[in-house]
């Protein structure tokens, strides 16, 4: 694995993943100046969607990764393993939906949408064909398409925009109705261009394989639904355990924490290429200093879009409707979880290299209980500041766990002090921009400016410790 080639890839589906995700910051402002804080209708969308998330792990079953690892073993198949994989997402999509759509008032019901079963009936279809996608989707970024695999998924947000802009502003809509409609529309019009993906797959199940790949899958589940609550968890048991009737809090901590989602989207976009490329690369003799280094210009780069995000609030936040402002004191709060989250990421590839991703199972579960309990005795005392300061102790926990134990059974040289001194660098950085304007009375202008200082000076330590030598070798 070349650094490269890393960066290479990290670019090209990163642009899928950021660009699509900063388009889809369009529905953001529009839901939230079009459904005010007061009507919950922001905050319905932010529970459903949770839901959803929650399912789509459980229907993928961990055969994202599982596909890489097979499809990369010596004696198989790949279009095999791209077969197995797809009839068991298949299957467990079927069965999910048959039980909510055959039961759905009563599902509806127990989620608190009687009224609006459709709402959950409705994202109960996006979810089964979002499960088989996913597995399409890894196809395409282990054949190295990753052309097609950006043009699909920013073809999925610029017809949600353009629908979401005909019902939101043509038809004047300001309820949360049409946003699943529109979802569902969108995701069924993607799936019509997997048709010669769906091509490949054989009708016949290898069950050996299948065995074999369910033995190395369940453990990714259970991390999978581990992890998926360390990210909706919060907004799940929110409304069971908070005084919000109608969600009004919920939307108001759902729309600080898509200002903070840039962490997910850095994170998400390394991940698109890191996993293939680290499979593939298992045998080289480098292997592991390629993954430390890979750990720090990950931490490097993911501090530095932090102090863009701290240092550019006072323009983001018009990203939401000012009566959604109240909630922005989680924004850093969440993207240091999402930090944590993204080095729990990185770290979790010395289980998967040595065939041992129990472990990862037991980190996640652990990590989500910390959270689960955060939310459950905090909340009722400090509503959704208490969801935000779960993430960070339940993904900090699965964290910390994973450095530890990993550095016993497969270690890896992260360079831990380098890493924390990039960690006490942002955290003065950050004190600078909250606090030198404010003591100063700086306008926003200037407040902008001072911002834009403290960031290049952490970016000109980065170049001098970092860069300036790299730079240096590649002209000589």
């Amino acid at each position: 694995m070349e650094l490269k080639s890393l960066l290479k890839d990290t670019a090209i589906y990163g642009l899928s993943s950021i660009v699509g995700r900063f388009l889809n910051y369009l529905l953001v402002p529009l839901y939230t100046f079009k459904m005010a804080a007061a009507t919950g209708g922001y905050g319905v969308i932010t529970n459903i969607y949770s839901w959803v998330a929650l399912c789509l792990v459980v229907c993928i079953f961990g055969m994202e990764t599982t596909f890489f690892r097979f499809a990369n073993k010596e004696g198989e198949d790949p279009r095999t393993v791209l077969s197995n994989a797809f009839w068991l997402i298949l299957t467990l999509s079927a069965l999910m939906l048959a039980g909510v759509l055959g039961f759905l008032p009563s599902v509806a019901a127990a989620l608190g949408y009687a009224d609006s079963p459709w709402f959950v009936g409705s994202m109960a279809i996006v979810t089964a064909f979002d499960a088989v996608q996913a597995i399409l989707f890894s196809w395409l970024r282990f054949v190295k398409r990753p052309i097609k695999f950006a043009a699909l998924k920013l073809l999925f947000i610029a017809l949600s925009i353009s629908l979401n802009l005909v019902y939101y502003v043509l038809l004047q809509a300001t309820d949360p109705t049409p946003a699943f409609f529109i979802n569902l529309v969108c995701t069924l019009s993607i799936t019509l261009f997997f048709l010669p993906e769906l091509r490949l797959i054989r009708f016949r199940i290898d069950r050996r394989l299948m065995r074999a790949m369910l033995s190395y899958s369940w453990p990714i589940l259970i991390l999978g639904i581990a992890g998926i609550l360390n990210q909706t968890a919060d907004k799940l048991i929110f409304p069971f355990v908070a005084d919000d009737p109608g969600h009004r809090l919920l939307g108001i901590y759902g729309a600080g924490v898509k200002i903070a989602m840039i962490m997910a989207m850095i994170t998400q976009a390394f991940r698109y290429a890191y996993e293939p490329l680290v499979f593939s690369s298992t045998r080289d003799a480098d292997a592991k200093t390629k993954y430390a280094v890979a750990m720090n210009y990950f931490v490097i780069f993911t501090l530095l879009a932090y102090l863009c995000v701290i240092g550019g609030m006072p323009v983001l936040r018009h990203i939401i409707s000012p009566d959604y402002w109240e909630g922005l004191s989680v924004v850093p709060i969440v993207m240091a979880a999402e930090i944590m989250m993204g080095v729990y990421f990185n770290l979790s590839f010395w289980y998967k290299l040595i065939d041992r991703t129990i472990y990862g199972a037991v980190f996640s579960i652990a990590g989500c209980a910390v959270l689960i309990a955060v939310n459950v005795f905090g909340v009722p005392h400090l509503s959704y500041m208490a969801c935000a300061w779960g993430g960070v102790a339940g993904y900090g926990t699965a964290m910390l766990l994973s450095y530890v134990v990993g550095q016993f059974k497969n270690p890896i040289p992260y360079d831990i002090p380098k890493l924390l001194s990039y960690v006490a660098l942002t955290a003065v950085c950050h004190a600078l921009i909250a606090y030198v304007p404010d003591a100063l009375a700086l306008s926003q202008p200037l407040t902008l400016a001072f911002s834009a200082a403290v960031i290049l000076l952490f970016a000109a330590v980065v170049w001098q410790r970092e860069l300036r030598g790299f730079v240096r070798r590649r002209k000589s």
